[in-house]
């Protein structure tokens, strides 16, 4: 190979022409020997130890590193030129690796492992295992990110929204907004604008107020304006009345306070930690077939087989297991099942024969699969289940749970990795055991999901097997034929970069060889499509996903479809569990990419469990999630703490969640990292007296007197860092505890109520109040609170405004997290006890005597948050509703806290069933809206209407809660826990009726809890008695 060399001091820069297929490792040989002969490097060998010299090439303005050993010059996006004859030339630069300051690199790990609650680099993995791997592709989207962010937009990102203004509301609107303005210590004053004004608007009256006043200030510098007293700006070209401090402002009459910041003194956003070099997106793919077919090649001339030539069926020789120490109750006998997964469907299963269980069993024994290899889809499992034989037969059933014997341990190879290469030789894994019932829910398919072995490799169960070797490493092509890959070195020069590379992961191509009457059947079906495109999941979970044939013919209709004309709705259920392949769970991102930021954090939650379903750590719903966290403050607030939480709680997507939460942090700048490292500390301390306290009083719900003395000396000296963002809501920060104001609060968990001193603001400012739980899964309540968000987005739209009380509420780890106070509020409980005792339970009018006095009744507030929760906890199937988890604020504003029994599971005492009625709907709240003993009542009116209302409001979007529930399967809540679970949903909205049928079901719930009413009223006087929780 013709060859030139310029030393470039310690670099090599190589010219090379490309004039045949062949391997990196052929090329590099063949480079360090003309090395040799020219004397041009002092130990060209070395060039081919990767810990001691990259590769490097360009391409725009960044280098990237041909990483990949087994990756070909061809598949690399390799910029190339033409010399005089016609003969392409590439250029890589051999490059020493730079020397690693040893001891900030461990700073930056120690910093990376204490915010992931995980240390990544005690994980075993080679150079190019999926670990490592992941980390360096990861760098490329991380780094274009944030070469294109706006920083001041990222450090000012309002909260908006763009909902209309509610009913309620619209008088105010005619008025002019009080805002008064505070620069540092300079200045203060008011003014009066229309809420049609922008903040620019604001900026020009303070900068002609600061003239007139003759005050100097930089006026070079821009400035922004931030809610004073919280962590939130007002920034955009948006009018004022669409900033939800604002809307905030004006339901609750508070004054607006807006501090002028100029930008120069917003906190420092600079990404400090170091990154590794790029890796190209297409690591990990390789040619087309016809490039890679054996047919025509001398042996001299293979380096690589394509998968799609191995027409063999794909078998497996289980040696045996193994495990250092027997569980105390063993089967008499287990055999092996051997399953190919993918996602979570079983495409054919065999098994092994029975054998004696015993610390070690011996099986040397081949399983054939009916499924040739070149049928294997990426993303395809080799899935090994050790069953409880309760004979000398195993067996032939195909559903694992069907199946009589019991499963007791488990464990997944991906049979195409990371880098699209098929498994081969010997494995030795270590299996996870199965949970039984008692011992808590498995995660939701985990045992067809997961790639990981259990890390627990001195107790675990270890079973070893040998898959089939081959002369040659066996690669998935990225297309059938080089003219429809746009990876060729003759026509690569000529296309425009892409900037996610790994867009380009599966180069589609037109459809196979078929009949004209199939190809016009899928032009049709497109035609169709954009009018019926609801149907597409329908259509893509009947596709056989082993007939590569029909993949391809279905790969080029999803490369043909236009995301914009998916609904968001459809592009959430298309990355669920039942939707394993590459080209759909890619056109359901590139859907999900054209949401809005507010939309992105809605649906936030669903979006990072679905990372579970994905085959790879690396997948376009993880640099998507990635990108978003990095160009939005608020959206990577969260994803840190959803993520973080996994990593706690998830071991079989631990090492997934920690590798992608460590890309979206080595892409935070200093005081987003500061601040996580601030919660981080404080969840800590916090959860260190939360264990202490509950061990000091294990009693049910008893407390001694000084349990709040012991309390307060716990606080005084536990690590409390001095102020923190709460992890439920980034616009508030906490500062020093109040220890007079914190509590231990009487019920079996024992949690905190804990007071924390407010920033400092010029209205005076009421602390910052939480509730702190350790022992308790938050999980669930999240995704009720979630989805009581969406529900009232759904109404919202329609300028139906129902008052309702989303808290502040999230998981912070295993069984640990944090809950907002809502401030000026009571429980029903408490209510009934001030008229009465217990037996205000009975009182019908105890509620309405207690709002009275508190502030002139709002009986319109009542009946639209009474109403919004009736049809919210229906609707959800909210179970275990008693008087001490609904809530009435001085305003009358209704809402239900708790939410441990939610679709259709309610609580027993006794053996009997506590709850007979759809919702609660008691005499009291009649009494309130005027409607006592059957008589009519215009608020009662009111309250029927809205509820119908509503109700046919959250049908018209049954489909979208149920996706979003579907998704949460995924957390393995024991109450959410099967596909079951969703006919509850499917059955309270009322799908299969018509809506005048549907508006009459709903209106006999609501007769049903009048007419049943004295049940709950009972059940809350026992409740109150009994002191039932």
């Amino acid at each position: 190979t013709p060859l030139s060399e310029i030393s470039l001091g310690k670099y090599v820069f190589v010219t090379f022409l490309y004039l045949h297929f062949q391997s990196t490792c052929f090329q590099y040989v063949s480079l360090c020997l003309q090395a040799q002969e020219q004397k041009c490097h002092p130990d060209p060998l070395a060039v081919l130890d990767p810990e001691k010299y990259t590769l490097l090439y360009a391409r725009g303005e960044d280098w990237y590193e041909a990483y990949d050993d087994c990756q070909v010059i061809r598949t690399l996006d390799i910029p190339w030129s033409c010399d005089d004859t016609g003969r392409l030339l590439a250029h890589i630069v051999v490059k020493p690796l730079m020397a690693v300051d040893l001891e900030e690199k461990k700073k930056q790990q120690q910093c990376l492992a204490y915010l992931i609650g995980h240390n990544l680099e005690k994980e075993p993995s080679d150079r190019l295992g999926e670990l490592t791997f992941t980390r360096r592709t990861l760098a490329s989207p991380r780094r274009q990110e944030l070469r294109d962010r706006d920083d001041v937009l990222y450090a000012t990102e309002p909260w908006i929204t763009r909902a209309p203004i509610p009913n309620d509301l619209q008088d105010q609107l005619n008025r002019k907004l009080p805002v008064t303005l505070h620069f540092m210590n300079k200045i203060s004053f008011s003014i009066e604008v229309d809420f049609s004004a922008t903040p620019d608007v604001l900026l020009t009256v303070f900068r002609r107020v600061m003239v007139d006043q003759g005050l100097d200030y930089d006026t070079s510098d821009r400035l922004v304006l931030k809610v004073s007293g919280r962590e939130e700006f007002l920034s955009g070209d948006y009018p004022l009345s669409d900033f939800l401090w604002v809307r905030q402002c004006l339901k609750t009459i508070q004054d607006l306070h807006l501090s002028v910041v100029p930008v120069s003194q917003l906190v420092d956003e600079t990404v400090k930690f170091v990154d590794w070099p790029l890796v190209d997106g297409s690591s990990g793919q390789f040619s087309s077939h016809d490039d890679l077919r054996l047919e025509g090649k001398d042996l001299d001339d293979i380096f690589m087989i394509s998968l799609w030539d191995c027409n063999r069926r794909l078998r497996v020789k289980l040696l045996g297991c193994d495990i250092p120490k027997l569980p105390s109750k063993c089967p008499q006998s287990v055999y092996v099942k051997a399953s190919i997964l993918y996602g979570n469907k079983v495409l054919s299963s065999v098994s092994s024969l029975p054998k004696a269980f015993a610390d070690e069993v011996l099986w040397n024994e081949w399983l054939d699969f009916d499924v040739l290899l070149r049928d294997l889809p990426r993303g395809a499992k080799l899935g090994f289940t050790i069953i409880a034989s309760g004979g000398d037969i195993a067996p032939v059933t195909k559903d694992l749970q069907k199946e009589k014997g019991k499963v007791l341990y488990f464990v997944n190879l991906l049979l195409i990795d990371h880098r699209s290469v098929l498994s081969q030789g010997p494995y030795t894994m270590h299996m996870w055991p199965y949970p039984d019932l008692e011992e808590g829910a498995i995660t939701y398919q985990a045992d067809k999901l997961s790639s990981a072995t259990n890390p627990d490799i001195a107790d675990s169960m270890a079973i070893s097997f040998l898959l089939d070797r081959y002369s040659f490493p066996v690669v998935l092509p990225n297309s059938f034929s080089s003219s429809e890959s746009s990876r060729s070195p003759g026509s690569r020069h000529t296309l425009t970069k892409s900037t996610d590379s790994l867009t380009d992961t599966v180069t589609l191509r037109f459809p196979s060889p078929v009949t004209s009457t199939k190809r016009a059947g899928l032009t049709r079906f497109r035609e169709e499509s954009i009018r019926y495109a609801s149907n597409l999941p329908h259509y893509l979970r009947n596709v056989d996903w082993m007939n590569r044939r029909v993949v391809e013919d279905v790969h080029w209709l999803l490369g043909n479809w236009d995301p914009g004309e998916l609904d968001v709705t459809l592009a959430l259920e298309l990355i669920g569990m039942d939707f394993a392949d590459i080209m759909v769970r890619k056109l359901a991102v590139q859907r999900l990419e054209s949401l809005s930021n507010d939309d992105v954090l809605k649906y936030l939650l669903q979006l990072v469990q679905t990372l579970k379903v994905e085959s790879y750590h690396d997948s376009f719903l993880a640099r998507f999630l990635i990108r978003s966290a990095l160009r939005s403050k608020r959206i990577g607030h969260f994803f840190f703490w959803y993520v973080r939480s996994e990593v706690a709680g998830c071991l079989y997507f631990r090492q997934r969640m920690a590798v992608i939460l460590e890309a979206y942090l080595l892409g935070c700048g200093q005081a987003m990292l500061d601040s996580f490292t601030q919660q981080v500390q404080a969840v800590e301390a916090l959860q260190e007296v939360a264990i202490r306290i509950k061990n000091l009083y294990p009693d049910k719900t008893d407390l001694p007197p000084t349990a709040h003395f012991r309390l307060q000396e716990l606080l005084r000296n536990c690590n409390l860092p001095n102020e923190f963002l709460l992890p439920f809501d980034p616009r508030i920060k906490a500062g020093r505890i109040l220890l007079d104001k914190s509590k231990v609060m009487a019920s079996k968990k024992k949690p905190l109520w804990l007071e924390f001193s407010p920033m400092p603001s010029p209205t005076s400012a009421t602390p910052v109040g939480i509730i702190f739980k350790q022992g308790d899964d938050l999980r669930q309540d999240m995704l009720v609170i979630q989805t009581l968000v969406v529900m009232d987005s759904i109404w919202q739209e329609k300028s139906l405004d129902l008052n309702l009380v989303p808290y502040g509420c999230i998981s912070t780890g295993h069984n640990i997290g944090m809950i907002e106070i809502v401030r000026d509020a009571a429980t029903i409980a408490a209510v009934q006890r001030t008229h009465g005792g217990t037996t205000g339970a009975f009182r019908n009018d105890a509620l309405y005597e207690w709002l009275k006095s508190k502030s002139p009744l709002q009986e319109v507030r009542f009946v639209k948050s009474c109403a919004g929760y009736c049809v919210a906890t229906y609707v959800l199937g909210i179970g275990d509703r008693h008087n001490d988890n609904i809530m009435i604020t001085d305003q009358g504003n209704l809402f239900h806290i708790d939410f441990g029994h939610i679709l259709g599971n309610t609580k027993h005492f006794l053996g009997m069933n506590r709850e007979r009625v759809p919702f609660v709907l008691t005499p009291d709240f009649l009494y309130v809206m005027g409607r006592e003993k059957g008589s009519n009542s215009l608020y009662f009116q009111r309250f029927r209407d809205t509820c119908t209302q509503a109700y046919l409001l959250l049908r018209s979007h049954s489909r979208l809660l149920v996706t979003l529930f579907s998704l949460m399967l995924l957390t393995g809540i024991p109450e959410l826990s099967a596909a079951e679970d969703m006919r509850y949903l499917r059955e309270a909205l009322q799908e299969q009726q018509g809506v005048a049928e549907a508006k009459e079901h709903f209106l006999q719930q609501i007769s049903e809890c009048e007419k049943m009413s004295w049940t709950v009223q009972t059940n809350w006087w026992i409740h109150m008695v009994a002191g039932i929780k």
